[in-house]
């Protein structure tokens, strides 16, 4: 190979190369061929793309929309109707959307995308605003008191991988998941993606890179209303945009238009001039060349003259462009759920239709509460959707149930959806290092990291550390000690892998402790093997050294439920209904000293301190401090519960990849079908403790009963009843 060097210039690779310094940029150029005019870089920027493929656990399944103490339509046994029983089940996913894409790229869901045509179409709306918190404002039980729910630790770790290192960290997070978007995405497929001023250019530019400059088909200019405001030195911002990309030239597009009252007087106009004059001929007013157009073309495709009551044309209204005015979801209007990223369905609507057809499979990779997917099942559409936050999953869950009920109500078709996490959750997916670092390197980073977390949390816990074991890292008094990932959810593998070393080496006491924990998770099933297990959240004050140091860092138990079985009826005709009794949550996300302390004259603060919402006020005159309890009674923690009266009917069965091969695997776990469900919404803030009943054979069930909190954090509970 020659290169196009002078003597001078070869000194110099060498003398840089030598020193193990980088060779400055002129030289990329003159040693490597690159046929890019303009290319996008950034400080760490690869090529590499994870390949990682975790299986998709469902644990829960929603095939009918059963609502209040109603049991399908006429409660019988038999009744089926809104049963998904052949045919594509849409999907709900938790979890981290760089392993969800990776997985759906490479795993086996890929041939169930396939054999639906494919993914024909991704919106997305990325967290385009530096200042996001991930808090939001959730209600308390029946009251319309607000309190801010603040960031879980594993979305707070996402918002500094995507924005720690400023523009580098934003583009390097959404340059590789555009490519894995990429390459799911059909052959006539296309992708939306929404931004604002932030991050407009840089999305463009990725944009170009990992879909061609040639496949850029538009900047839509989203215009709204904005807040009256008059801004000193620029313009007041009353639009977003979304870039519109297509895969390649064969992508599906459908030309969109609007109603247009000008159109619809011309077409009146025209109409009364038809009829009335009975003019059948060519005296078509003279000065309208569009309806010379269509009248002409009436006669050509007809072979005759139109007469009074034909459509010699179809008012379609004006060609919508790339300047779209849609209002923000208004406050008083039903659409709105209060979650602060919602956009108004009928932006979403323009998407849907124009870039896909009915039957098609679309996707929403930060789906947040859902819109896409809801205007996706109203359109006919089939979707997947997927979010970092526990909290976007429940909310999108509970609109999407409701859009079920409101589907159902019209008698108009809709399928099931189900609930899926990213199983078997492996260290080297979170672990992050240096890529710049060599193998060794990067695994002695791993283990350094891994070493200083386990430190930390067991010195909050104040535990001593232990070494001869698998799972187990700590020990407080004469319990052992487990600790979940950082930035993943404790998973059901995880605590499988404690209870059989539990067996083995005849450990009857432990603590697990966790920053989150998997949705679905059953917290029962070491009862079973006489193991005394202790679930714990880990707060975030770990990470205050300070706290930490003064002994403040309080660690909470997991929520826990309290039901009971009410079995009804004579000789064989017996039902089930279960009832709710009680619901312990032991949270804590706020030092109220500190906010007392801070709180000025006249000020509110409605804050979470040991398993109670509280609200704290300063008298404006007197400045003295006083409490009010705001969570009156145990369900007030409720926001959701549900009921599957035979747990144990459906094994959860995953598919994996080995060696090449694929197998179908039982977790050892059951899927959720949640049978019935009761929960609150903005309207209706009341919740049915009993749930209806549902008439059984005899027999031995296992019914589950699954909470979900006002955090959405969600309990499972599995009792024995015997019918």
């Amino acid at each position: 190979m020659s290169f196009n060097l002078s003597e001078n210039e070869k000194r110099d690779v060498i003398k840089y190369l030598e020193a193990g310094k980088p060779l400055p940029d002129k030289y990329r150029f003159l040693l490597f061929k690159d046929d890019k005019e303009v290319e996008l870089l950034w400080n760490g920027k690869t090529n590499e793309v994870t390949n990682v493929v975790l299986p998709f656990q469902i644990i829960e399944q929603i095939d009918e929309p059963r609502e209040g103490k109603e049991f399908g339509d006429g409660g019988t046994l038999f009744d089926t109707s809104g049963k998904q029983i052949h045919g594509w089940t849409n999907k709900l996913i938790w979890g981290d959307n760089k392993l969800i894409l990776s997985s759906l790229k490479n795993g086996p869901l890929r041939k169930e995308i396939e054999a639906q045509g494919g993914l024909k179409l991704i919106y997305i709306d990325p967290p385009f605003d530096v200042g996001a918190d991930f808090s939001m404002d959730i209600k308390v039980g029946e009251d319309e008191e607000n309190f801010t729910k603040k960031p879980s630790v594993i979305e707070e770790v996402a918002y500094r991988d995507t924005w720690g290192k400023g523009a580098d960290s934003f583009i390097a997070m959404i340059y590789e998941r555009l490519k894995l978007m990429h390459d799911l995405l059909a052959e006539d497929g296309s992708i939306y993606v929404h931004c604002d001023w932030r991050v407009n250019s840089y999305m463009r530019l990725c944009l170009d890179e990992v879909f061609g400059k040639d496949n850029f088909q538009d900047e839509i200019i989203w215009e709204y209303q904005g807040a009256w405001v008059e801004p000193k030195n620029y313009f007041p911002r009353r639009h977003n945009s979304i870039l519109f990309y297509k895969k390649t030239d064969n992508a599906i597009f459908n030309r969109l238009y609007e109603d247009n009252s000008d159109d619809q007087v011309n077409a009146k106009r025209w109409e009364k001039y038809l009829i009335e004059n009975k003019i059948y001929g060519k005296n078509y007013p003279k000065d309208d060349i569009r309806f010379k157009t269509y009248y002409d073309k009436f006669v050509k495709d007809n072979n005759r003259e139109p007469k009074p009551n034909d459509v010699i044309f179809e008012v379609k209204g004006s060609v919508i462009g790339s300047v779209w005015y849609v209002k923000k979801v208004d406050p008083k209007s039903p659409e709105n759920i209060s979650y602060p990223t919602q956009k108004a369905e009928a932006l979403l609507t323009r998407i849907i239709e124009a870039s896909s057809k009915e039957g098609d499979l679309i996707a929403d990779f930060f789906c947040g509460s859902g819109t896409t997917l809801s205007v996706a099942e109203k359109l006919g559409r089939k979707w997947i959707g997927s979010d970092l936050g526990k909290f976007g999953v429940h909310t999108s869950r509970k609109r999407m149930i409701g859009v079920q009920r409101e589907l159902k109500k019209e008698g108009k078709d809709f399928r099931a959806f189900e609930i899926l996490n990213v199983g078997r959750y492996e260290r080297e997916s979170f672990i992050s290092t240096n890529n710049d670092l060599r193998a060794e390197e990067k695994a002695k980073q791993v283990a350094q990291k891994e070493k200083e977390f386990v430190s930390l949390i067991l010195s909050a816990y104040k535990a001593e550390p232990v070494s001869s074991f698998d799972n187990f890292v700590g020990k407080k008094r004469d319990r052992l000690v487990a600790i979940g990932p950082i930035n993943l959810p404790v998973s059901s593998k995880f605590i499988n892998f404690i209870l059989e070393e539990c067996v083995i080496h005849k450990i009857t006491k432990v603590d697990v402790l966790g920053f989150d924990y998997e949705m679905g998770l059953d917290f029962s099933k070491s009862k079973d093997l006489g193991i005394d297990i202790e679930f714990k959240m880990i707060p975030r004050e770990v990470f205050d050294k300070r706290a930490v140091e003064r002994g403040q860092v309080k660690f909470y138990d997991v929520a826990f439920i309290e039901c009971k079985p009410i079995v009804s009826g004579k000789g064989t005709a017996k039902e089930l209904s279960i009832e709710l009794t009680d619901f312990f949550v032991f949270y804590n996300q706020d030092n109220t000293g500190e906010i007392e302390q801070d709180l000025r004259a006249g000020g509110t603060k409605v804050v979470v301190e040991n398993g109670q919402v509280i609200k704290i006020s300063k008298d404006k005159k007197t400045e003295i401090v006083t409490r009010e309890v705001l969570t009156k009674k145990w369900s007030d923690w409720i926001d959701y519960w549900a009921v599957d009266y035979d747990f144990a009917s459906r094994k959860e069965i995953i598919k994996v990849i080995e060696k090449g091969e694929e197998k179908e695997v039982w977790t050892g776990d059951y899927i959720f079908d949640n049978e019935w469900q009761e929960f609150r919404t903005k309207k209706k803030r009341n919740l049915e403790l009993v749930s209806a009943p549902k008439e059984l054979p005899k027999g031995k069930y296992k019914v589950a009963v699954k909470v979900v909190d006002i955090f959405g954090n969600d309990t499972t509970r599995v009792i024995e009843v015997k019918i």
